[in-house]
């Protein structure tokens, strides 16, 4: 089958495509002919390995899966014969950020695992782009203990991750600043912020307005910028690890040491959570936010777009 590969971490022209043997499910999985995948953080993070403890879990030294691609869509073509839950035929969507494997004609995956039946009345495309930014940030609200009326502010709000926690937030009943480029203005308004600031215009460090959380989507901020804007019990949650890793140590010790502090949630994914993405996805209260899209031959540009940090909501690659 043609497949996006790679065989050593480095910049996006690392990935070429390919051919490699179409995988056989097990039985207790399911074969999906990929239609649509994402490009996206996760991914690029895996391919670059700029984070050096990504190699524990994808090879110290060479990658143990020669083919990204955390999210997908896709229609079931085969299973195995504990399956019970899917049939051949069914329009599924999921996410795999363990074995990964979705920027390939074929993939296969444990029935038990982040997979459902895709929502109704949203085509293959959308549906590949539901999961990977929207679990990043259903992940950190929780850690947040989010509650109605709370105030919180999102830096980032046209990312995956940023434009989904936006919607995740007004339906658990915040109250949103978000915070973005001039263009998207209208974008995050749509998405249900209740106030949306420019940063070409506002430097929302300087706030006088306090927030009970201030959720970092894109990394560009830091703990010690935004303690002035957090209320007295605040929480600061950034997506990246910060310089020399300061997100993580201040994890550990602000919650001892200081009433506003820091916490550097790890990510996890379930069944659950995706039949949750898919009801809320169905009742129209989460939309996922779409870019562009790029053909499966154009995995390079791809990267290199999401790359630029410029991207809005998602990039989509085209199978099938």
């Amino acid at each position: 089958m043609k497949a996006c590969i790679y065989n050593k971490y480095g910049p996006p022209n690392v990935v070429s495509i390919g051919k490699i043997e179409q995988p056989i499910p097990t039985e207790n999985q399911v074969l999906v002919k990929v239609f649509a995948s994402t490009v996206n953080r996760t991914d690029a993070g895996f391919r670059s390995a700029e984070y050096v403890i990504s190699r524990l879990f994808s090879g110290l030294f060479y990658p143990k899966n020669k083919v990204l691609g955390s999210e997908f869509s896709g229609e079931i073509v085969a299973k195995g014969k504990n399956v019970i839950d899917f049939e051949i035929g069914d329009k599924v969507f999921g996410f795999d950020d363990k074995n990964f494997g979705s920027h390939a004609e074929f993939k296969t995956i444990d029935a038990t695992e982040c997979i459902a039946k895709i929502p109704q009345d949203i085509d293959l495309e959308e549906a590949a782009a539901i999961y990977e930014g929207s679990h990043y940030a259903l992940c950190d609200i929780r850690a947040a203990k989010v509650e109605r009326g709370q105030k919180v502010l999102v830096n980032g709000a046209t990312g995956a991750i940023g434009s989904a926690a936006v919607q995740l937030l007004r339906y658990f009943g915040a109250e949103v600043t978000a915070v973005c480029d001039t263009k998207n203005i209208s974008l995050v308004e749509s998405l249900g912020a209740n106030e949306v600031l420019d940063y070409t215009k506002v430097d929302f460090t300087q706030l006088k307005q306090e927030f009970d959380f201030v959720f970092d989507a894109v990394g560009k901020s830091s703990f010690s910028k935004c303690k002035k804007i957090l209320k007295p019990n605040g929480i600061y949650i950034s997506t990246e690890l910060g310089t020399k890793g300061s997100n993580v140590y201040l994890a550990l010790f602000t919650p001892w040491f200081s009433r506003k502090k820091v916490l550097f949630p790890i990510p996890y994914s379930n069944k659950e959570d995706i039949l949750f993405l898919k009801k809320l996805v169905e009742e129209g209260h989460f939309k996922p936010v779409i870019d562009r899209t790029y053909k499966m031959d154009d995995i390079v540009e791809a990267y290199e777009y999401i790359e630029t940090g410029m991207k809005t909501g998602n990039v989509i690659l085209r199978i099938g």
